[in-house]
């Protein structure tokens, strides 16, 4: 199994496309395209399928990561503005990316919109050679996502504290 795409809901599909590109650093496979709610086509039928009869439409986005991971930006016509994180919901709450420049991408969040939802954290801090560094941070709509300085396995192929 390979991950292939990830679909986030935001309020402004060009303020988006900016945070994810030059926050970020991904890159824009397909620009800001908008769909309607119609029969006629595959996709229409498809969209209908997925969010219901009178989903009014809205405006899509692909985006791509380094490593060929797909990001498609949804901006609804009828949506609220804001993601209200409810942890006690059952679902996705985050996802996680991974950088080498880990201090310029909480530098550029912040620039573009986003914001920092805790201190950088140390998984080993009593390890001066294990520099593996955590933090949650929000795009610019309230999304949660997690950045990393490792990769996932030299996190939890060892304990940590």
């Amino acid at each position: 199994m390979k991950m292939n795409h990830l679909g986030i809901m935001v309020g402004d599909m060009h303020k988006a496309v900016e945070f994810y590109t030059n926050a970020l650093g991904l890159k824009v496979v397909m620009g800001n395209t908008q769909v309607v709610e119609e029969r006629e086509t595959a996709i229409g039928r498809m969209c209908i399928a997925v969010f219901g009869e009178g989903f009014k439409g809205f405006n899509i986005a692909h985006l791509v990561t380094t490593d060929g991971i797909g990001v498609e930006l949804f901006e609804m016509v009828d949506r609220q503005e804001r993601h209200e994180v409810d942890f006690s919901r059952i679902g996705i709450f985050h996802f996680c990316l991974q950088t080498d420049d880990f201090e310029g991408v909480i530098k550029r969040t912040k620039e573009f919109g986003g914001r920092v939802r805790m201190d950088i954290m140390r998984y080993h801090p009593e390890d001066d050679n294990k520099q593996a560094k955590m933090v949650y941070l929000e795009d610019p709509f309230g999304n949660l996502f997690e950045l990393y300085s490792h990769t996932y396995e030299e996190t939890y192929a060892s304990d940590y504290e």
